[in-house]
């Protein structure tokens, strides 16, 4: 048994002046408490209580460890009660990695006015196109779109964003619209690292599903380079609607296969551990999955589409 609780014991039994008392205030018999004070003071090696018909008194070493035992398990108490408040304060420094297109559209913003509300939080956010190690890089969370990929950590799906294929309508007046499936190889497809297309597309419509050909003519890991050669004319790319609905409505961009289905871009939670608890991190999860649901809200509003999936 440990020395913290034989303490503890010993100290209750003098608060009380009986050993039957102090048994009934620690939810165990008498005997074990007899066994407890016994164990202590073998531990000790001094008698550390009188026992008379009134009750029991401690020696003048049992007045000594009484005391200190007073101030050993104030200490103890108080410890465990400010690492309780740790754990559901929102301060200290959180390490969050993200990826570039989340980041910079929807996580930093979000976590700007997230520093603002809790002064005592320092968020350090790395923006970061490629899938980190959360434990072995010391962060506190990562949030990640597309594949898990692997970790020592624990990840969650949190959401999972509606995709669109787009290109320009200049584009796609030079190469021509394609009106199924097997006609998107005509296109070329300017690809995120973390698509790896492998060549097709699952496309789905009236609830069957059509493998795409796709001709991948550029790939990149950062999506303003992506954006760029969309915009310049160099292919198609695919993004989640909520990022690009503005442009389709003015008609900056046009929706490739307008009446297919894109799959759908799941988003990850990953963090350290899952038993341990940490306020920020839920927070912060709360936060994004709630962002991404208003977002995706928004942008069915302008163009009505099959509703997100979340988790």
């Amino acid at each position: 048994m440990d020395r913290l609780t034989l303490l503890e014991t010993f100290a209750i039994a003098l608060d009380e002046g009986s050993l039957n008392k102090a048994a009934r205030r620690r939810g165990i018999t008498q005997s074990a408490v007899s066994q407890q004070i016994k164990q202590l003071e073998g531990l000790i090696g001094q008698q550390l209580l009188h026992r008379s018909a009134k009750g029991i008194h401690a020696t003048r070493a049992g007045d000594l460890i009484y005391s200190h035992a007073q101030s050993l398990l104030t200490g103890y108490n108080r410890m465990t009660a400010e690492l309780d408040a740790l754990e559901g304060s929102v301060s200290g420094t959180f390490r969050i990695s993200v990826n570039s297109f989340l980041g910079r559209s929807v996580i930093g913003p979000m976590l700007v006015g997230m520093d603002q509300e809790h002064p005592d939080l320092n968020i350090v956010m790395r923006l970061e196109d490629r899938l980190v190690d959360v434990v072995r890089e010391g962060y506190d969370l990562a949030i990640r779109t597309g594949q898990l990929g692997d970790t020592d950590g624990f990840g969650r799906k949190i959401s999972a964003l509606e995709t669109v294929m787009f290109a320009t309508p200049e584009y796609l007046d030079r190469e021509g619209r394609p009106q199924s499936p097997e006609q998107l190889q005509r296109l070329k497809f300017i690809q995120h690292h973390e698509d790896q297309t492998k060549g097709f597309f699952p496309l789905s419509r009236g609830g069957q599903e059509h493998l795409a050909p796709v001709q991948v003519g550029f790939t990149a890991d950062d999506p303003d380079l992506i954006m760029r050669a969309v915009s310049s004319g160099s292919g198609f790319t695919r993004a989640p609607r909520f990022m690009i609905e503005e442009h389709l409505a003015s008609g900056a961009y046009e929706q490739v296969l307008p009446d297919y289905e894109a799959p759908l871009k799941d988003v990850f939670a990953v963090y350290p551990s899952r038993h341990t608890p940490d306020r920020r991190r839920d927070l912060i999860i709360k936060n994004t999955t709630l962002r991404l649901e208003a977002l995706q809200r928004s942008a069915r509003a302008v163009s009505p589409a099959r509703p997100a999936i979340t988790a």
